[in-house]
């Protein structure tokens, strides 16, 4: 029998907030308990019959008494609630020293030596949403061709650029030059290109958004999976976060349902391995901007594939769901929110209704499936594979 995982993180799909939540700014912060009571008729079946609302802290819509999934929620060991301390952590590796950010920005001299290197001023350099600062700065971004550079409470410096004015290739390469350049102690976890366009007047971001991480600074789950022969299917930007470390397959998706899409396609292949998928439009289209009935529709949406995930698992598939931080669209500001994660694990050799409790570390994860696969253990983490083994 082939063993396999199906991996697919809904970003940002947080369920309550952790117990060091005020450190970070996020007390009360809730993601999912926020979008269902906000958005009372929220249809999502068949994430309640996996076990979604069993979980700990969930329990805002009734669910039935024996899910087919097993269950649980986990803490964020590592220092942060960014993407990509929160994936690196799925895939077994601790980060204790949080990546830097810049609340008010990045040093004047540093800006000025960036401009230099890439021929052209820049606007903006302040904290914001890309949404807003986009709006706000775009009628002078067309006059001028400075490129926006932006932040915000991650450790990101983003540049967005109008491709009609600023081409695709342009930014990118901008974009290389900002992540040559922020090395030592202005090091930051992304540099990432944020294009957009304008369509009868209204601004909106193209799907040619594109991450440059730093490299995992040792092997994950990605490693011991690739270095043991498997395949390793990298959909959406799971790619950008391990910088390809890994990685034998890296697939672009446009958007969640192109996303579940490319995951079904791969899922339809003949290997041993993992699928490792993030859904980014919970995190960037909905909690970033503040949109629980924009985010309770897109879960619907997903829900609504579930069944189709489920057709095409084969004898040795574990289907895996689960969260990388919060992104609570009802909190205050534009940013993630420090919040435990659901773990759903579904699969025909997998027990149902295992409540699998609140787990110390997104690394169990990373952990059960190393065990699974039987390839090298994560760092960190502990499996939990026995308990929900047939």
């Amino acid at each position: 029998m082939k063993k396999r995982v199906i991996l697919i993180v809904l970003d940002s799909l947080g369920v309550g907030a952790l117990p060091d939540a005020a450190e970070f700014g996020d007390t009360g912060a809730n993601t999912l308990g926020h979008i269902i009571s906000e958005v009372p008729g929220i249809q999502i079946p068949n994430l309640i019959e996996l076990g979604l609302t069993k979980i700990e802290g969930t329990g805002f819509l009734p669910g039935p008494e024996s899910p087919s999934g097993s269950f649980g929620r986990l803490k964020e060991l590592s220092n942060g609630k960014d993407t990509i301390t929160g994936h690196w952590e799925i895939a077994g590796l601790y980060t204790e020293i949080p990546f830097r950010t810049f609340p008010d920005g990045f040093p004047d001299d540093f800006i000025k030596e960036y401009e230099e290197a890439i021929g052209v001023g820049t606007l903006g350099n302040y904290a914001a949403s890309g949404t807003e600062i986009i709006k706000e700065l775009g009628p002078e971004h067309a006059a001028t061709g400075k490129p926006i550079v932006y932040t915000s409470a991650d450790s990101v410096f983003q540049i967005a650029a109008n491709v009609g004015v600023v081409p695709l290739e342009t930014l990118y390469r901008y974009c290389e030059i900002a992540r040559r350049m922020l090395v030592g102690e202005l090091q930051v976890g992304r540099v990432i290109a944020r294009p957009f366009e304008l369509d009868n007047g209204v601004y909106a971001r193209t799907s040619d958004r594109k991450d440059y991480a730093v490299s995992p600074p040792g092997p994950t789950l990605l490693d011991h999976v690739s270095n043991a022969g498997m395949t390793v299917y990298a959909v959406g930007k799971i790619g950008d976060i391990f910088n390809g470390k890994g990685i034998t397959v890296s697939i672009h998706t446009e958007n969640n349902m192109d996303g579940v899409d490319k995951t079904v396609e791969a899922m339809k292949k003949d290997f041993e391995g993992l699928v490792f998928t993030n859904l980014v439009d919970f995190d960037s289209k909905f909690g970033h901007r503040r949109d629980p009935a924009g985010y309770a529709g897109a879960l619907e949406e997903f829900d609504a594939r579930l069944p189709e995930i489920y057709n095409f698992m084969k004898e040795g598939d574990m289907l895996v769901l689960c969260a990388d931080h919060g992104n609570d669209p009802v909190h205050h500001g534009w940013d993630h929110t420090r919040e435990y994660v659901p773990v759903l694990v579904y699969g025909r050799h997998s027990r149902a209704g295992v409540d699998l409790g609140t787990r110390d570390s997104y690394a169990d994860i990373g952990a059960t499936i190393a065990d699974y696969l039987q390839v090298g253990m994560t760092a960190v983490g502990t499996s939990f594979l026995s308990d929900i083994t047939r």
